[in-house]
């Protein structure tokens, strides 16, 4: 048993390590994104807490509709089928485009009323839709991304991702130097600068991405130019069966934090900013454990295909063994040096007195919070995504109503905001793993 979890260990890291690196300078970047933006206005902290998550809640719509296209391709794999293998990805890399650039002209072109929906207040709107006109080509770019990252994924080799992560935060990052606050002669454009910053490094980096794709010997799960020809639409909407389970569950998820957002205007003009600041200390880990979460999902959908209980449930633990580690970390920084952490991003010593409590809540959330992706990547795994859209449909209602009662009841502020939080991940872990651990029984 000891040399199968060796064995765990080393495939999930082989996958999830890459993942890690790539998803680490993609935070880093974008924290280094707050950190100019924080020093030129404080102001622009809280118009990305109001453009980050209805943004991410539709993109990340289109990255979880090809979750189902890598269970199917995966559980292929673990049985050996390469005609399904073939057609599920040729199907996934001529129809994933669709939905995206529905998005584009969304985001474009109506995002005005979105933001006056949110309850963005008239000093930060027009702010959030220039933001969001300058960010939207990025949606062009969906589709393929997904598309690519599933391949790279089913097939064990995801290096690529981690160098096209890597050229797409070197960019950005230089750009956010020229365009934010003005230097080679160009004028300083603040957060117009940030958004045409953002987009010009991923398309820098999405080339990249689609010459390593093109050229790159490793990938088994990449489909022949014959195979996507002639692979039928009913076999992607077959895939987009389980995923739009999953994008609904993420959908539910940020629609969740939209309502917050919503509360947090409410409470105060710079709460939202201070959420934005903290949960933005906290992706830092969730990266880590999102990796972990994606080489999870490969992997027990391989078990599956094969019916090997053993791989199912060692690699799940494996997983979530690194993310307890990682969480007691979080918990120990957020005791000893929360104030220093958060003045990386804010010089406003208001905010810093004022966030700098939270930094341990979210660390306990951790705990919870990957239980929940871990396990909840297992359960897809195993062909079943409608449960985690019901346990989030479940959560959605949940962290709603106890934000509600402890902001507008108990009058808790930004406090109530997140206990909710920590109490929602905490009760959907505990239903998750008893779920889990039926399933175990079951392929047994």
């Amino acid at each position: 048993m000891k040399d199968n979890y060796k064995e765990y260990f080393k495939r999930l890291l082989i996958i999830a390590v890459p993942l890690i690196l790539g998803n680490i300078i993609n935070q880093l970047q974008m924290l280094i994104d707050r950190v100019f933006l924080g020093n030129a206005n404080s102001i622009y902290m809280s118009v990305l807490g109001n453009v980050i998550f209805p943004v991410w809640c539709t993109m990340s719509v289109c990255y979880s509709i090809a979750t189902g296209a890598s269970i199917l391709i995966s559980q292929a794999v673990g049985s050996k089928n390469d005609q399904d293998m073939e057609e599920y990805a040729g199907s996934l890399m001529k129809y994933n485009n669709i939905i995206p650039f529905i998005l584009f002209f969304v985001w474009c072109f109506f995002s005005r009323p979105i933001f006056k929906l949110l309850g963005v207040s008239e000093e930060l709107l027009p702010l959030c839709v220039e933001y969001s006109r300058y960010y939207s080509p990025v949606f062009l770019l969906v589709g393929f991304g997904s598309t690519f990252m599933v391949i790279f994924q089913t097939s064990n080799h995801t290096k690529h991702l981690a160098w096209s992560s890597l050229i797409r935060s070197v960019l950005n990052i230089f750009f956010d130097w020229v365009l934010i606050s003005g230097n080679l002669g160009f004028p300083a454009m603040g957060i117009k600068g940030a958004a045409i910053g953002t987009t010009l490094a991923e398309y820098l980096g999405g080339i990249y991405l689609v010459v390593s794709f093109l050229k790159s010997r490793h990938l088994k799960t990449r489909p022949t130019w014959h195979a996507i020809l002639a692979s039928k639409f009913k076999s992607f909407l077959h895939s987009a069966k389980l995923g739009i389970n999953t994008a609904m569950e993420d959908l539910l998820w940020n629609i969740g934090n939209l309502v917050i957002i919503r509360i947090l205007n409410y409470i105060s003009v710079i709460a939202a900013g201070i959420y934005t600041i903290v949960f933005g200390v906290e992706v830092l880990a969730i990266v880590v454990v999102g990796a972990l979460g994606q080489g999870t999902l490969t992997l027990t959908s391989e078990a599956i295909g094969k019916r090997d209980v053993k791989q199912y449930k060692g690699v799940c633990i494996c997983a979530y063994s690194i993310c307890f580690a990682l969480a007691v970390l979080m918990m120990i920084a957020g005791v000893f040096i929360p104030e220093q952490i958060i003045a990386i991003f804010t010089k406003d010593k208001e905010i810093i007195q004022t966030s700098a409590p939270f930094l341990l809540l979210i660390g306990i959330n951790l705990i919870s919070r990957a239980g929940n992706i871990i396990v909840g990547n297992g359960i897809r795994g195993f062909g079943d995504t409608k449960w985690m859209l019901f346990t989030q449909i479940f959560g959605t209602i949940f962290i709603i109503a106890v934000a509600s009662l402890f902001v507008f009841v108990f009058h808790l502020g930004i406090t109530g905001v997140f206990l909710a939080v920590i109490a929602d991940e905490f009760v959907r872990c505990v239903i998750n793993t008893v779920k889990f651990t039926r399933i175990c029984k079951k392929i047994a």
